[in-house]
């Protein structure tokens, strides 16, 4: 099948399968070119399918060796075999057993899907449909079976053999050099969460008892010689787990679990059930070859993988519409862990960073989806911000609205009553109907309706009468295929501010819920708050009570009062990016003048002293969110259309600039008392003083260059740890010169034989905002350490070119020439990878004309390639429409 001709699956065409498979029964032989997978599948009638349809399996790129049914081989006119499916075509209408061999190439599969071979070690990646290139199947979520599991490989080659559940025999195949294990999982699961694991690996263990008193192996595995680096995932995944007790009461109901990190790996992990696999960058770490925010994402990312066991594995997704239902509630559960281990304001302030600079601007290109999609050619494709950000904004804003009680009784009623089911959107939404009394019909046009909605905000104040009145009004810009939108459910949490605080709340409005929130759901209301002893300053969207664009009448004066002054950890911080967005966003258009953009610096550069001064370094990781500056991306989304990111950039350069000069002395003595001899630790409070003292290194590197340089070569040669030596770095790239080129070298050399380091050496120089940036990755693409065939190196090189805002977006065009080039060398191997790379574009339209019309010839040449992948197919498709 050509790409073109990729099917469109619907929604609304969803039936169940005229078939069930109860039991499967995989003996699988691994080889490196010659792997024999022979299944044994218990399958039966559907009584909800179609009485007497023909059983169709799912196959990609297999070949048929051998089939029978019942013990006994078919008839060569009985079946229908080929590449992409097998077909029997008059299977009993009774309970049977179908046999199936098929032998693999792993050594030779370079798409990382289904199992193949990564520095030696065999593993799997099966979600979202890569089970079906092991063997044929029905290869959807809702088909849920028992497996059992046997494993043989060469000993020496494959001492460790791994998959789902527990083990329940090992032994020597006798007069050869082979052994073999049996895996055992007896909860029902879909093909998804098949895994496996084979090779010559190290590991960290511990045992662990649950809540309910079971034993539980933890394992972390990974390559030999680095199970020094595991401690910390192994750590992580403890505390999640108890975690997982005592917040959702949720236990874990297997004898072992085990997680294994590999290092070519198409994504960030996968939850299979019992056998967690990882892209090794999300596992491994120590103080040289780690940052604190790889420490945070490890953590982070064990959680979310972990908490899958539930909310994804026990009960998983009826079909992959509903892929948000495990991914965005399982985003919420991650993000609500780490809260709970780090700070929670400023998890939430870097989360909303993250869903603003992905999902927002998702929502405003051509790529836009709804949470739950309605149709897709390639469900790789909806792995997507949308899905999982948004998915846990959805999540969030229903435990705002219900109340944290309800909430929680509605999970529980989720995990009793949909328990080793394929769950929908619907019963989910339905459990906490039932556990809330309330209709949530209205809420749910959040999984159908894409776009970020805006609410314009207005108020005043009648002094005489001593009311305020508030007036709310919510619009949603069309997206592809949804011209019209209908108002959302908004919970808008909010605070009166006055003079020594906030002010109480007292209202007769039937949209004020209490607590200090207001229920937004439809086009427009207004809200009269009386008793208001004076004139408030209206503090909304308290925490991001949901996720919103807002406009909001105020005086930078008025937000700079807020930023002192708001008793909401997230509301000061967001006041002082609205100041500093709305001075970047003028800055950034033609026509302004410099000196206005000199004089808000200095107001915001004041603010920031007095900041710094009295409450900096009580909250140091607060602190160095407030100091850094909305990112050029952002202001270019803000602006929405005839972008120039040469002019933006300038802009934030400019502004960065001008409050890093006024604020120098402040910074330097701020760097000095943070400083400090301690041994180095990855707790919340350690990783936040660093992140102060970077912060403030990189401001005084672009305000004063020479002053910088000195900071930086003092804290690189003096670094007991790579997030310092890092922040050295990218600090220098920020200063041209001989220096920055001895640096980035001296760089490389320590780190020649650390792969995730150079990763991160790679995407410093590919973030560099020069001309000259678009050679140097090239010459990079020549070093040793990088290979086009490992996801990892090409994320870091040519993703990060690719998020380079002013280089990929160069007004010659070559930028976007040479992206869509790797693009399609890339999908002759790798189809994801490609496919992720080109949603680069997602924001083309937003250009100014000449670039639009650069980057949009460049799309359309990655679209007229022929024999392109469905995956590249569907995304160039989509951004050209």
């Amino acid at each position: 099948m050509r790409a073109e001709d990729t099917p469109l699956i619907r929604l609304e065409d969803y039936r169940p399968s005229d078939w069930l498979i109860d039991t499967v029964d995989l003996d699988i032989s691994l080889a490196p070119q010659q792997t024999r997978v022979r299944a044994l599948l218990g399958l039966r009638p559907n009584p909800a399918g179609q009485p007497g349809a023909p059983l169709i399996l799912d196959g990609d790129e297999l070949a048929l060796s051998e089939i029978k049914l019942d013990g006994v081989t078919l008839d060569a006119n009985a079946f229908a075999a080929g590449p992409q499916s097998l077909t029997v075509h008059a299977p009993p209408r009774r309970g049977f057993t179908l046999t199936i061999e098929t032998v693999l190439d792993p050594s030779a599969n370079t798409k990382l899907m289904g199992l193949y071979r990564s520095s030696k070690v065999y593993c799997t990646q099966c979600e979202a449909d890569g089970f079906r290139r092991i063997t044929y199947f029905l290869d959807r979520p809702d088909v849920m079976s028992v497996y059992t599991v046997r494993l043989e490989a060469a000993k020496a080659e494959a001492p460790v053999l791994l998959s789902n559940g527990n083990r329940v025999a090992t032994g020597e195949v006798p007069g050869s050099d082979r052994h073999f294990a049996v895996w055992h999982d007896p909860h029902p699961k879909p093909a998804y969460l098949f895994a496996l694991v084979g090779g010559a690996l190290d590991h960290v263990r511990e045992d662990y008892v649950t809540a309910d008193g079971q034993q539980v192996e933890l394992a972390v595995y990974v390559e030999p010689g680095k199970a020094g680096r595991a401690g910390w995932a192994l750590d992580s995944l403890v505390r999640c787990m108890r975690w997982d007790e005592r917040v959702f009461g949720r236990n874990y109901d297997l004898d072992v679990f085990n997680v294994v990190a590999v290092s070519d790996f198409n994504m960030g992990a996968m939850e299979n059930k019992g056998l967690n696999i990882f892209n090794d960058k999300y596992v491994l770490a120590d103080p040289q070859t780690a940052t604190d925010g790889d420490y945070a994402s490890i953590e982070a990312i064990i959680a979310h993988e972990y908490f899958h066991n539930w909310t994804g594995n026990r009960i998983t997704c009826r079909d992959w519409f509903q892929l948000c239902l495990k991914e965005g509630l399982t985003v919420f559960r991650d993000q609500e862990f780490s809260s709970d281990e780090r700070s929670r304001p400023v998890k939430r302030i870097a989360d909303v960073r993250t869903l603003r600079a992905t999902q927002f601007s998702e929502d405003a290109g051509p790529l836009a989806h709804p949470v739950r999609p309605r149709a897709y050619k390639e469900i790789n494709n909806f792995y997507t911000p949308t899905v999982y950000e948004k998915g846990a904004e959805v999540i969030r804003m229903l435990k705002v609205l219900i109340g944290a009680d309800a909430f929680k009784r509605g999970m529980d009623l989720y995990f009793e009553r949909c328990d080793g089911t394929a769950a929908t959107i619907e019963e989910f939404l339905d459990c906490f109907a039932e556990t809330s009394g309330r209709d949530l019909s209205h809420f749910a046009r959040w999984y159908e309706q894409a776009g970020t909605p805006t609410i314009v905000a207005s108020g005043r104040y009648d002094a005489r009468a001593k009311r305020y009145t508030l007036d709310l009004a919510q619009t949603t810009p069309p997206t592809p295929g949804q011209a019209t939108k209908q108002p959302v459910v908004l919970p808008v949490t909010l605070g009166l501010v006055g003079r020594d605080g906030d002010l109480p709340l007292t209202t007769g409005s039937s949209a004020y819920a209490g607590d200090g929130l207001i229920v937004l759901d439809q086009p427009s209301l207004s809200v009269v708050f009386s008793d208001v002893a004076e004139a408030p300053i209206p503090s909304l969207l308290r925490g991001f009570s949901a996720p919103v664009r807002l406009e909001l009448d105020l005086s930078d004066a008025d937000l700079l009062r807020l930023f002192s002054a708001d008793s909401d950890s997230f509301n000061r911080w967001q006041a002082l990016q609205s100041v500093a967005t709305r001075a970047l966003v003028a800055a950034g258009r033609p026509g302004t003048d410099r000196a206005v953009l000199l004089a808000k610096a200095a107001e915001i550069a004041g603010a920031l002293e007095h900041f710094l001064r009295e409450q900096g370094l009580a909250d140091p990781a607060f602190a160095a969110q407030v100091l850094r500056l909305p990112a050029p991306a952002d202001i270019a989304r803000e602006i929405g259309g005839d972008v120039d990111p040469d002019a933006i950039y300038g802009a934030h350069r400019n502004l960065s600039g001008a409050i890093g000069q006024a604020l120098e002395a402040t910074l330097i003595g701020l760097r000095d008392t943070l400083a400090t001899k301690a041994t180095y630790a990855p707790d919340a409070a350690s990783a936040g003083r660093r992140a102060l003292r970077n912060e403030a290194l990189g401001l005084i590197a672009i305000a004063a260059p020479e002053a910088g340089a000195r900071l930086v070569e003092q804290q690189f040669s003096s670094a007991d740890n790579l997030t310092d030596r890092l922040a050295a770095l990218a600090a220098m790239t920020l200063i041209p010169g001989e220096a920055r080129e001895h640096l980035i070298g001296r760089f490389a050399e320590i780190y020649a034989s650390e792969p995730l380091v150079l990763d991160k050496w790679l995407m410093a120089q590919a973030l560099i905002a020069e001309p000259g940036t678009l050679d140097r990755v090239k010459r990079l693409m020549q070093h040793k350490g990088f290979s086009l065939g490992n996801p990892n190196r090409v994320r870091a090189l040519i993703g990060g070119f690719a998020a380079n805002l002013t280089q990929f977006n160069r007004a010659d065009g070559a930028g976007y020439e040479f992206v869509a080039d790797m693009v399609i060398a890339l999908d002759r191997t790798n189809p994801q990878v490609a496919s992720r790379l080109l949603g680069s574009f997602k924001s083309w339209k937003m250009l100014e004309p000449t670039r639009k019309d650069l980057a949009q010839a460049s799309l359309a040449m990655v679209a007229r390639t022929p024999g392109l992948s469905r995956d590249v197919a569907d995304i160039a498709e989509r951004a050209l429409a």
